[in-house]
């Protein structure tokens, strides 16, 4: 039996008196890598951001293994297993890759594991490993996007919440960061829910889907099937 991680019910959001999500629900099962897609100013970052506490809801509700979490602050989210890796890698430039990796483990339980879960991620983005002294600014923009990952796994998640992770990084960057998103993170054992721009690509390792259009969902389903619908060929693929 399929078992909901996530479950987003009938939410509005705003930002001042600007109404940014409108009745907004979709549901993340545990295993799957779910994409929302959209274009810029539809919602997505405010749908992350609203999952990860750092908005309040105006109204409906977020629950997380069957516990709701809305109202909840955004550590005690996280404590409960969601991580969230903002656009724009928002690393520390001037302390090394093991400094920002350690940052990550910085809740109790995370902690705990803080040796043993690095060594996990060195063993997914052996890069950081070889890097793992150098000061972060001094790494690539996609080196910097893996760092910015693995500081998201190093607090343990069940859910990782990845904003826009392709953003500014070299066509063949992001087929490695898709393929390392889909095998070594989802594959073992993370869920993953995914705001993308990329929407080819990240129909290509997504399980289902979301088009959010003026903070509201317009179309759902397989990823397989959206990648052959009409509305996003011809809205996001340019086909």
């Amino acid at each position: 039996m399929w078992k909901v991680l996530l479950e987003v019910d009938n939410i509005d959001v705003y930002y001042g008196d600007m109404h940014i999500l409108r009745d907004v629900s979709l549901e993340v099962v545990k295993g799957e890598i779910v994409l929302v897609a959209g274009s810029n100013g539809s919602g997505k970052t405010t749908l992350l951001r609203a999952v990860s506490g750092l908005l309040d809801l105006r109204s409906g509700t977020i629950r997380f293994n069957d516990e709701a979490i809305d109202g909840l602050p955004p550590h005690q989210i996280a404590e409960r297993g969601i991580s969230h890796v903002p656009e724009g890698r928002r690393v520390f430039p001037l302390m090394t890759v093991k400094e920002n990796l350690e940052l990550g483990a910085y809740m109790k339980q995370a902690a705990k594991k803080q040796k043993e879960t690095m060594n996990s991620v060195f063993e997914i983005l052996p890069a950081l490993k070889e890097r793992q002294n150098q000061p972060a600014g001094t790494l690539s923009g996609g080196e910097q996007q893996m760092l910015a990952i693995g500081r998201g796994l190093m607090s343990c998640p069940r859910l990782l919440l990845l904003d826009e992770p392709s953003s500014g990084l070299a066509p063949i960057i992001v087929q490695r960061l898709f393929k390392l998103i889909a095998k070594e993170i989802c594959g073992k054992g993370v869920t993953i829910l995914l705001v993308e721009q990329n929407i080819r690509s990240a129909l290509q390792i997504a399980n289902r889907a979301y088009i959010l259009e003026n903070g509201g969902i317009v179309l759902e389903g397989e990823a397989q099937d959206l990648l052959n619908n009409q509305h996003v060929k011809k809205a996001y693929l340019g086909i």
